[in-house]
């Protein structure tokens, strides 16, 4: 009795043995429907085909488990298969009405259990999955006790309450094989589930690290990982970058102790890198290198859960040019204050001047004529120094100019006769080309006049005696230019970038505040200005309007 028994348990088993060997990686998860339809088949048409009948006429075999199994696990479709399959197989054993009968009652009561549980059993948690399997094998013992007691078996009957000890056994054996395989089963899927979760978290961990990797390779920053015994690991492209013109590469870099990286003495040094591996956590410094300033961040790099150091990681961000730009700013107050001190001076100085301008002339009236071309000479000094002062008023005041609406050939009306008398006293002559077509803009008429003026005099100066100085406008698009060209000396390449900066001079006798003077009505009027200019050619000094509501900047 005993070995059929173990041979119908082995047989009802065998699915879930060969579905823990095959079921080993998630990319077989869409074939177990498959799987268990074919051997959960196999196992219950063979546990039918070996059954056997005890001494007490009882028959045994596990066919339900099979079947129970299959259907749960391997869903719906599984389910309607191996119930039709159970179905068949009944009829082909079935000879009498009455065992036709008692496959009908079972077909009846079992089988729609059955798929309905098997159509949400993937959805169920692990205790509920041993519940629903518990509860048909609990629905067949509960068929199997009301067939015994009603109806019997064959002809020769044997009632259920006889050989208790082989029934006890049988249902024990039964109930046994229910739930070793839902326990199998379930360690198998979990097997498999974990390993997805692996997956997905390895997946997502390459994915991290290629996005830090890309980060540290991308950043503005110079980048160098130690391990833990001060040999580096990695440089990014920055570091390659900054050491390509020293000649090096990575391999030069790579595998070697911080303290054999003498090409880089000066932008890793020994000292800080000793001192995160003797403990410290972080240390910041300045650093200059190449020519450029670094501020550097070296700290440890910690395990996150035993936070015992992996290795040392060196930061260097190039702040050179935010250096200069702070070095520039506080060049810029000091140049301000020193300018705000100046107006002050200068403005206090224009009153006891005005006061000798007037005695000099008082002077000039009584004196002797063989003494007036002095005095002539003293009031010119004294009216050239007021307008220096002047010109560095204008220009250290950054005042709110008033603007009105305005045309450019209406200030160029205004200043043509003045400028073509100062030309004609140089023996040169002033020739206008003015676009009829340019827009009226916002303007200050004063201040473009002061602009004209001073652009117009510098061409003048720079043609000396003989020469055509040209002013003309040009309408395009979104600007209106203005354009002041002179055939003088030419401006060499390399005083053009200084030309703006205040006290700066081409001239002989100039004050370097004429064109220092420009570029703040400009700067005032939101335009720009530029210069073109060939040695031994002329120049030509472009100012560009912006005609009101266009972006042009």
């Amino acid at each position: 009795m005993w070995k059929e028994m173990l041979l119908q348990l082995l047989i009802a088993l065998l699915p879930v043995f060969l579905f823990l060997v095959w079921f080993d990686r998630p990319d077989r998860t869409r074939r177990v429907s498959l799987f268990l339809a074919v051997f959960c088949g196999m196992a219950m048409l063979l546990d039918m085909r070996l059954s056997v009948v005890l001494e007490q006429g009882i028959h045994f075999d596990l066919r339900h488990i099979p079947l129970i199994i299959g259907s749960l696990y391997g869903g719906v479709t599984v389910a309607v298969f191996l119930s039709v399959l159970y179905a068949g197989a009944r009829l082909f054993e079935v000879l009498s009405p009455s065992k036709m009968m008692l496959l009908g009652f079972f077909m009846v009561i079992f089988i729609p259990p059955l798929i309905r549980h098997s159509l949400k059993f993937p959805q169920y948690g692990r205790i509920r999955r041993y519940k629903i399997a518990l509860l048909l094998f609990a629905l067949v013992f509960g068929i199997y006790i009301v067939v015994t007691i009603m109806v019997g078996y064959g002809s020769a009957p044997v009632r259920f309450w006889n050989g208790s000890g082989v029934r006890l056994a049988y249902w024990a054996v039964f109930l046994f094989g229910i739930v070793t395989s839902v326990y199998f089963l379930e360690l198998a899927f979990e097997r498999v589930q974990l390993q997805r979760e692996l997956q997905d978290i390895s997946h997502k961990y390459r994915g991290e690290v290629q996005r830090l990797q890309q980060f540290i390779d991308q950043a503005p920053l110079v980048v160098i990982i130690f391990d833990a015994e001060g040999y580096v690991t990695h440089v990014n492209e920055e570091t390659l970058k900054l050491i390509d013109p020293l000649g090096l590469s990575s391999k030069d870099l790579l595998y070697r102790h911080f303290e054999d990286i003498t090409h880089l003495g000066g932008i890793v040094h020994n000292s800080p890198i000793e001192r995160n591996l003797r403990g410290e956590e972080r240390i910041v410094e300045m650093i200059d290198f190449g020519g450029k300033t670094f501020y550097t961040v070296t700290c440890t790099i910690k395990d996150q859960g035993s936070q015992l150091p992996e290795g040392i990681m060196f930061i260097g961000h190039d702040v050179t040019e935010l250096q200069q730009l702070k070095d520039e700013v506080g060049r810029m107050e000091r140049l301000s204050l020193v300018g705000q001190m100046a107006a002050s001076i200068t403005h206090e100085i224009r009153n006891p001047m005005a006061v000798i301008r007037g005695f000099v002339q008082l002077l000039n009236e009584r004196s002797p004529s063989e003494q007036q071309s002095y005095f002539h000479i003293v009031l010119e000094e004294l009216d050239r120094a007021n307008g220096i002062i002047n010109d560095f008023l204008s220009l250290a005041q950054n005042r709110i100019v008033e603007k009105e609406f305005s045309s450019l050939h209406e200030v160029m009306s205004d200043l043509t006769p003045l400028l073509r008398a100062d030309a004609n006293m140089r023996g040169q002559m002033v020739e206008t080309s003015l676009n009829q077509e340019t827009e009226p803009l916002a303007i200050n008429s004063k201040e473009i006049k002061q602009l004209v003026l001073n652009l117009a005099r510098n061409g003048m100066e720079a043609m000396k005696d003989k020469g055509i100085l040209r002013i003309e406008t040009v309408n395009l698009e979104d600007t209106v230019q203005l354009r002041v060209v002179d055939h003088g000396v030419g401006i060499p390449q390399e005083k053009l970038e200084h030309l703006f900066e205040p006290f700066y001079t081409t001239k002989a006798n100039g004050t370097g505040l004429g064109l220092s003077l420009c570029l703040s009505i400009v700067e005032r009027h939101n335009a720009k200005i530029e210069v073109e200019s060939v040695v031994g050619a002329g120049t030509t000094f472009i100012v560009t309007f912006c005609k009101p509501g266009r972006q042009c900047r």
